[in-house]
């Protein structure tokens, strides 16, 4: 099963925060708009960035029309409907209207889990970087979703 992903700034921002890029190898193809690429590195590129296998791609944020969201967010969305691919956000407004537009989402913990899943971590080290999401990153995530996730871990 071939899985391809494009991905907002937050998970290329947060995974790098626990020097975790090597995750995004569990896609066999990994998206990244020009807008995120921008993004990213207005806010000073995270180590490890260039050594990450990606696509840039154009994208017409202009075809998500919400003022919740900002450019990269719109742009991402936009490439996961058209290409019919899976939309890695950890912004909430967006897997929301990701998911209202019938788009596979998943977030940094789940991509953690996807890692996971494909064998590239076992569990106890995917239940660490779970917490250290929580601990150590600009990412703001609760104690109940940190346990949802190692939960899912425990299903796998």
């Amino acid at each position: 099963m071939t899985l391809a992903a494009v991905s907002d700034s937050g998970p290329l921002i947060h995974l790098a925060e626990i020097d975790s890029l090597e995750l995004f190898a569990t896609f066999d193809t990994l998206l990244v708009p020009e807008t995120v690429s921008k993004e990213v590195e207005a806010g000073g590129v995270p180590d490890g960035l260039a050594d990450l296998s990606y696509e840039l791609i154009e994208a017409d944020e202009s075809r998500v029309v919400t003022e919740k969201l900002d450019a990269g967010e719109r742009a991402a969305i936009a490439v996961a409907e058209e290409r019919g691919v899976v939309l890695l956000t950890d912004d909430l407004a967006a897997r929301e209207v990701a998911s209202d537009a019938g788009i596979e989402v998943h977030g940094s913990i789940g991509v953690i889990a996807l890692g996971h899943a494909r064998e590239l971590l076992d569990r106890d080290e995917a239940a660490a970087l779970m917490r250290a999401l929580q601990r150590e990153t600009s990412l703001f995530v609760t104690e109940a979703i940190v346990e949802q996730g190692i939960q899912m871990l425990d299903e796998q």
